[in-house]
């Protein structure tokens, strides 16, 4: 048979299709082969992609500064709701144009600037010095490096060079003060009236009348679809751990030895030259002579002089180029690698290192590395090993979980009888949400998924936290039910008449208003208590809190008397109620009996707002020259 395809695809004819063939496989096959990409990020600005792992970083941030500020308006619950998770995007988006801008225009974070905010970060400090000890405890508790705190440091300090730079140019002029203060100091007098709920000439509603508002306003008269879930859960707090053997202990120390040693340590000063970005060779000579010539001057017994004198570092030039005790990995490479070559009381020559310059480095004294003996840390091994062994064994159940329910993907109960847990059973709840579980947005977002509630699949596995953990298959469906007319035919007449008293009362209160309006005397006209309030103070809260609350939005904003007549304006109060607000008079707050310090601090924060303000106009307009993408379905 090969034979005989061969025998036919012979001569030009088989040439043509071949080269066909080849073009296509070359220009679509070979190339979807190895240049297939799917894209994973969330939002793109330019070049620059933001992750899903960044999304989700920022998130967690939020969360957390959330969980730590007391009174927060925000649950932990709350971020994972749509536009919660859009606000955190938009703010990722702002620090990638912001840091873009910034590089455009050359400027740079320096190493010395990242270095000072670290040093000067309380957190970090004993007695009020930088603590190389806690600094690398602290982010190993977080998780983190020290070149990965650094960057992070770094990015969030580019995030704020242009910022700065705005608000160190945004003033706020006297004229503005004393606008500001006149409005402040306001104070107005004041005569209100809350109208009767006005009585309804004809209370009768035919059943035409009531099953075609019923029709129109189905929607409130209407069961809405919810849904009771079965779950199994996995909580990392609730899964029990027998005491740690010393085997175990052992075991575990001689892993993680490093967590509990006295790492090696040079106390060391410096003086630093700065060498411009993209210097010219004529300049890092200048540079190179100049801390030669230092270097070459130095001693013990000057350095700290020199340093005060000479260095460039304004961090620690006041303390004479001191830079405390330092560990491997806190300084770059370059200062890293001089720094544990030298011998005690050594002065070294120059020595670069990238975007800062060069270094005359002073080694004033050193400590050898020593791990702590296992009984001094016995109780902290213990913590450490709970706190890990919980880690892993919650993370074994889950993934347990979340396997087995995939693969009895009909049912729970093979999965709960494997893993000895308990099948629960959800109340009923609507897309809405509802108590316990269902209060979370995530677990209701998976209960009403299209393979939960339609095909009738196991859910995926559902992180409601870091150590909790719930796979759930539906229960019970109730779709959504219009309740009969029957049922709810006092409730629609009812609203049927409140809707008639708002119109009359809207009627009543426009007449009342024209009529005021025109000059006619209000003690006769108004048909209810008429009070009156003097020189309303808008920092008054004791008299403002005695006024019907729909007035306080207005009291200020409404309008001031012209020609001496009174301003008068109709406010509804709810509940087919209305009120009628007269201004009388308007006195002016007065700039000029504001103290100095009360004047500067508002000035203050008028800046502050100003320089808010012109930095959201200036993002906005990078975001326009940008290319923004956002991907909606990965947040």
């Amino acid at each position: 048979m090969l034979q005989a395809l061969r025998n036919k695809l012979s001569g030009w004819p088989s040439i043509l299709v071949l080269g066909v063939c080849v073009f296509a496989v070359a220009f679509f096959g070979i190339e979807s082969y190895f240049m297939n990409r799917v894209d994973t990020f969330v939002a793109k600005v330019g070049d620059h992609e933001i992750s899903q792992q960044d999304m989700q970083s920022a998130l967690n941030d939020a969360r957390q500064n959330a969980a730590q500020t007391p009174n927060s308006p925000y649950t932990p619950a709350d971020f994972e709701k749509p536009e919660m998770k859009r606000q955190v995007l938009d703010r990722l988006i702002n620090q990638v144009v912001l840091r873009q801008a910034a590089t455009d225009l050359g400027l740079v974070v320096t190493n010395d600037a990242v270095r000072d905010v670290i040093a000067s970060d309380p957190g970090f400090q004993v007695d009020g010095a930088f603590s190389p000890k806690v600094y690398q405890a602290v982010l190993a508790n977080m998780g983190l490096t020290p070149v990965g705190y650094e960057t992070k440091t770094r990015n969030s300090l580019e995030v704020s060079l242009l910022p700065g730079a705005i608000s160190a140019t945004t003033i706020a002029t006297d004229a503005e003060l004393d606008a500001y203060f006149r409005i402040a100091g306001q104070k107005r007098d004041l005569r209100y009236a809350e109208l009767p709920r006005p009585e309804l000439p004809d209370s009768n509603v035919s059943d035409a009348e009531l099953e075609a508002y019923y029709k129109s306003h189905i929607a409130q008269y209407t069961t809405p679809e919810q849904v009771s879930v079965q779950y199994l859960e996995v909580k990392g707090s609730e899964l029990k751990l027998d005491e740690p053997t010393d085997a175990q202990l052992h075991e575990f120390f001689e892993k993680n030895k490093q967590r509990y040693a006295q790492p090696e340590q040079r106390e060391v000063s410096h003086i630093l030259i700065n060498v411009p970005k993209n210097a010219t060779p004529e300049q890092q000579k200048a540079a190179l002579d100049k801390a030669t010539k230092i270097a070459s001057e130095a001693t013990p017994e000057n350095f700290a002089k020199l340093a005060q004198d000479n260095s460039e570092d304004l961090g620690s030039r006041r303390l004479g180029g001191d830079l405390g005790w330092l560990e491997k990995g806190v300084a770059n490479a370059a200062f890293d690698t001089a720094l544990f070559s030298m011998h005690k009381g050594e002065i070294s020559k120059p020595v670069l290192s990238p975007d800062e310059g060069y270094h005359i480095i002073w080694l004033r004294d050193a400590r050898t590395g020593n791990a702590k003996p296992f009984e001094e840390v016995r109780g902290e091994l213990a913590a450490d090993w709970t706190k890990a062994e919980r880690a892993r064994l919650y993370n074994e159940r889950a993934g347990q979980l979340a396997d087995s329910t995939e693969h009895n993907a009909g049912s729970l109960e093979p999965t709960a009888k494997e893993m000895g847990l308990t099948i629960q059973t959800s109340p009923m709840f609507a897309r809405t949400g509802g108590e316990g579980l269902a209060a979370n947005p995530k677990f209701v977002t998976v209960a009403f998924a299209d393979d939960v509630l339609v095909q009738g699949n196991n859910s995926s596995l559902v992180q409601l936290s870091n150590d909790d953990a719930i796979v759930m298959h539906l229960a019970k469906h109730v779709p959504a039910t219009p309740k009969a007319l029957a049922d709810v035919r006092d409730a629609v007449r009812q609203s049927i008449l409140d809707e008639r008293v708002e119109v009359l009362a809207k009627k009543q209160s426009d007449a009342l208003l024209a009529e005021l309006q025109k000059g006619g005397d209000a003690a006769t006209l108004i048909k209810a208590p008429i009070k009156t309030v003097a020189e309303l103070d808008r920092r008054d809260r004791a008299t403002a809190a005695t006024l019907p609350p729909a007035l306080l939005p207005v009291v200020f904003t409404a309008p001031r008397p012209v020609a001496g007549k009174p301003s008068w304006t109709a406010v509804a109060t709810g509940n087919g109620t209305y009120a009628v607000l007269a201004v009388d008079k308007v006195t002016e707050g007065d700039p000029s009996k504001v103290e100095k310090a009360q004047r500067d601090a508002v000035r203050g924060q008028m800046m502050d707002l100003n320089a808010y303000a012109a930095t959201l106009e200036y993002i906005d307009a990078l975001k326009a020259k940008a290319e923004v993408k956002i991907a909606e379905d990965r947040m």
